[in-house]
């Protein structure tokens, strides 16, 4: 009609779409359990007891909004909650609705759940570490190559350090390390494995061996100079505590090399050689090992070896950051 006034429409303020998205409990139990672990739709699932097409729903809404990332590996994806998207007001509204979520009994029980399907994962892998100690050497010499590990390692040597090998299976880096450093003590969580390895080291007199998790090194505090992760990091629930820990080991300005696959589709690892992670992308590994304090990361891919059948390797370079004494700030007189 003449003489009425157009008047604009109004935009809704974008905090109002932030609410309406967490605006489902289901979402925020989905948010709490991907802020701590990086996890799959069935595992998803498993954790929150409702079916596949429920979950997908709330992830594809809490993706397409920012609030967590996904990565393809292999045909699965894995999610967790995303850093990059994260603004200083959905974070701020995301720890108000944090404290009133994580009152409530269903999330108390999401963590026990959550708590079996990580056991899961680990009881997956030590199957496979159980079995095969026996082969495990020739198995990687199919995969990699007789001695890949060399290409990486050569940077370590001094004969003062005192290195940790994290994950040390069957003590093939141990044995080639050992006699170049003042000491080795070498950490794995398998029997079967440490058992090989004592038999491999009964000569050197400068290694000791030590049953431990990664995710919980029986290594005192700044007591290493140099640690080593040589094809570990995909066998690890959660490769940032491991990440973590190293750091914690490592003194201040130590030295981190780690040995491992870049990201590759071959799925049948996980059932016949008991992998977590299909591999790992330069940006996911610069942020795990720049979250504990490493600095200097350096990622290069490693040459193939013509006989290996397994896929592109990489190795990784980081130090432990050292702090600066603060200045002096008194007046000379």
């Amino acid at each position: 009609m003449e003489g009425l006034i157009n008047k604009p429409e109004l935009s809704q303020p974008r905090i109002f779409e932030r609410i309406s998205v967490l605006n489902d409990p289901i979402r925020c139990r989905v948010l709490l359990l991907l802020e701590s672990q990086t996890l799959t739709v069935s595992e998803l699932c498993s954790v929150l007891q409702l079916p596949q097409s429920t979950v997908s729903r709330h992830l594809k809404i809490l993706a397409d909004d920012g609030w967590i990332a996904a990565r393809r590996e292999g045909t699965s994806r894995r999610y967790n909650a995303s850093r990059q998207s994260i603004d200083p007001a959905m974070a701020r509204l995301w720890e108000l609705m944090r404290e009133e979520v994580a009152l409530g009994s269903a999330v108390v029980q999401d963590r026990t759940r959550l708590a079996g399907v990580l056991a899961d994962r680990r009881t997956k892998s030590q199957e496979f570490f159980s079995t095969a100690a026996g082969e495990w050497a020739q198995m990687r010499h199919e995969l990699f190559g007789a001695r890949f590990d060399l290409e990486g390692l050569l940077g370590l040597l001094d004969e003062d350090w005192t290195l940790g090998d994290l994950g040390c299976g069957t003590g093939q880096t141990t044995q080639s390390l050992a006699p170049f450093v003042k000491r080795v003590i070498a950490v794995d969580d398998s029997d079967a494995m440490l058992a090989a390895a004592r038999h491999r080291l009964e000569e050197a007199g400068n290694v000791e061996l030590r049953h431990g998790r990664l995710e919980a090194l029986p290594i005192e505090t700044d007591s290493l100079d140099v640690a080593t992760m040589v094809l570990v990091l995909h066998h690890l629930i959660d490769p940032p505590k491991a990440l973590a820990e190293a750091a914690r080991a490592l003194k201040p300005g130590g030295k981190l090399l780690l040995v491992d696959m870049l990201p590759h589709d071959r799925e049948e690892y996980r059932q016949d050689m008991g992998h977590v992670w299909l591999g790992f992308g330069e940006t996911q590994l610069s942020e795990w090992l720049a979250d504990p304090g490493f600095e200097r990361i350096h990622i290069r891919t490693l040459p193939p070896d013509p006989q290996a059948k397994g896929p592109t390797l990489f190795t990784a370079t980081a130090r432990v950051a050292v702090s600066t004494p603060a200045p002096d700030t008194r007046r000379q007189s």
